[in-house]
């Protein structure tokens, strides 16, 4: 069983590749088409802005590669602003296309910043479910209120609420903090850090990747 990483120049890939090895699994990081076609599973990762990422994609043409692994089944999952970018578009520096997996759109967090509630939005913070059950989930076995670590400013709106996995309420406002479409997830926080529940996390992955 193998999972690889995107390799596109964006993200926190060494953590991300170490909370994998931490759980056993044969990792390899890439950005060639047949490598990513032929893993068991697939991460994006990434962290920065919506635009700067995707040109990145564009730029070593995988977008379609992304795509095409989606249409063959296996788990895919994004990570911060890899979860972004699954979506149609962003409005992050002007508006953005993104990959198309999920409809829906980034939109900044609607907030009024203050002394206690300032972007971007970096703490811990709970998670708690929408409409879909976590068993067989990535936040299989992961308790209701759990703690997350979140670093960011954007939040991902998907158009359909059934694809939410997990809400946060940040400042009042309720956001998306975990989607599932079939065999793709994200996580807007990072599990990578988030201690032993978010390597909890990593683990249910590569279990359903296994299956």
């Amino acid at each position: 069983m193998i999972i690889a990483i995107i390799d596109y120049g964006v993200g926190n890939v060494k953590s991300i590749r170490n909370a994998f090895e931490n759980q056993e699994a044969e990792v390899i990081l890439t950005r060639e088409r047949e490598t990513i076609l032929n893993a068991d599973g697939l991460v994006l990762p990434g962290v920065g802005a919506f635009s700067h990422g995707m040109n990145n994609l564009n730029k070593y043409g995988l977008v379609e590669v992304i795509r095409d692994f989606v249409k063959t089944g296996k788990p895919l999952l994004g990570i911060c602003l890899g979860m972004q970018m699954l979506l149609e578009e962003s409005e992050e520096f002007g508006n953005s296309k993104g990959i198309g997996l999920i409809k829906g759109k980034v939109v900044k967090i609607p907030i009024k910043q203050s002394i206690q509630y300032k972007l971007p939005h970096v703490s811990w913070n709970e998670i708690q479910p929408k409409k879909i059950k976590w068993e067989n989930t990535i936040l299989d076995n992961i308790e209701e209120d759990s703690d997350m670590y979140f670093v960011h400013t954007f939040i991902a709106e998907p158009n359909n609420e059934n694809e939410i996995l997990s809400v946060t309420s940040y400042h009042n406002h309720v956001f998306c903090s975990s989607i599932k479409k079939e065999n793709i997830y994200g996580c807007q926080f990072h599990p990578e850090k988030s201690s032993k529940k978010g390597l909890s996390i990593i683990k249910n992955f590569i279990k359903i990747v296994n299956r």
